[in-house]
Formats: C-alpha cells, structure tokens, sequence
C-alpha cells in the first residue's frame, strides 16, 4: 500500500517552513531527502565515520528553503536559491555551521568540503536515485579512511545502501509530485 503521508521534519524547521508559506512541493521534497539523509547518516555511522548527524539532517531538511523566495526554481533549474536559502536561514537565526548546507548542497568539488556537505549533497541526488560518480567517490574515500578497509569494499558497501535507496525512489517521486507547487 503506498502511502501519502510525509516523513517527519524537525520542528524548528517545519515550524520556519510554515512561517515562510512553504510551497507544498517543497515541504515534501525536503522531507523526503531529509528521510534519506537518515539513512546514509545511520550506515555512514555504522561504518566508522565520523560527523556530526544532526547538522546532516538538518542540512537535508533545509537544503532548499530558498525556493521560497525563488519558486520559480520548484519546476525550472536555477541556482539562485543557494545564497538566498543561506542568507534566509542566518536572518532567522540558524547558526552558519548550519545555514551553510543552502550555499553549497550543489557544489561538493572545493576545497575544504567537508564530510557533512557530501552526506547532504549525496542524500540530495540519492532520493531520486540519481548516481553521481565524482560525489560518490569523495564519500567512499572517507569511508574507506574511516574504516580502515579498502576503497573497494567501501564502493561495494555505499554501492548497495545507494542501490537499495533508488529502489524506493519512485515512491518517493510520486510522494513529491502529489504535492502542488504553489501554495493556496
């Protein structure tokens, strides 16, 4: 049976989706890689890495606030959301530690990225079951640094949490397109 119902949000931030007006799609796109998030946070845990989880939930949660300001972005590409979501987040007070994820959930190639910007920017490609290589492969590297293992069995094991991920994905995307994109 599928269901309708959206995965929890954190209450900050469904409480600040709502103040904002949030458009629906929006609400349940981020809930849904907020979903995600958890799962690749609680295998990245079993496999020995270390980070902070709940930046990552909530760098998932909040990923896109921005397409609040710029809906426009709900049904056409456009990156115009990134530094908005960033500077709406820090006006209501989030911390830069977290507003962060806004700026850069689509950019995970710089310097200094750290292993929580690719756990947001990997939940935020996985929910669709979109597999990019050069993301993946900065994820397995720490992983595999992590665990002490072989890059190749840390591609094998982030390989089928990444599988099994897609596997629901168009579950997911149905949840998301059920959702209207303007509020009202």
């Amino acid at each position: 049976m599928t269901t309708t119902a959206l995965p929890p949000l954190p209450a900050d931030v469904a409480a600040l989706l709502h103040a904002l007006d949030a458009p629906p799609r929006l609400v349940a796109h981020l809930a849904l890689v907020h979903e995600v998030a958890g799962e690749i946070a609680g295998f990245c845990a079993r496999e020995g890495l270390a980070f902070d989880r709940e930046a990552v939930l909530y760098g998932a949660a909040t990923h896109d606030i921005g397409k609040t300001v710029h809906p426009e972005e709900l049904s056409a590409p456009g990156s115009l959301h990134e530094p908005a979501g960033h500077a709406l987040l820090l006006a209501h007070g989030v911390p830069e530690r977290l507003a962060g994820f806004a700026r850069s959930h689509a950019s995970w190639g710089g310097p200094g990225v750290t292993v929580e910007s690719l756990l947001v920017s990997l939940a935020d490609k996985a929910w669709k079951n979109k597999r990019v290589q050069d993301l993946e492969d900065l994820v397995v590297d720490r992983l595999a640094a992590a665990g002490g293992r072989e890059r190749w069995e840390a591609f094998l094991a982030l390989d089928d949490l990444l599988t099994r991920i897609g596997e629901d994905a168009p579950r997911r995307l149905a949840l998301q397109a059920a959702h209207p994109v303007r509020t009202g």
